[in-house]
């Protein structure tokens, strides 16, 4: 069975491309972005666990 290890993390205004490429590079998949309690754009990502 897989199992996945997730994180969030804020994406902030005019440097979304760069946040999800650094998450991307280090193994994380985007799976969702939705707006936060406060207003802002978090990203969820998930990768497979060690």
């Amino acid at each position: 069975m897989t199992k996945w290890e997730y994180v969030t993390t804020p994406l902030l205004l005019h440097n979304e491309t760069k946040i999800l490429n650094v998450w991307g590079a280090q193994g994380w998949e985007l799976v969702q972005v939705t707006q936060g309690p406060q207003g802002g754009l978090i990203a969820f990502f998930k990768r497979e666990a060690e």
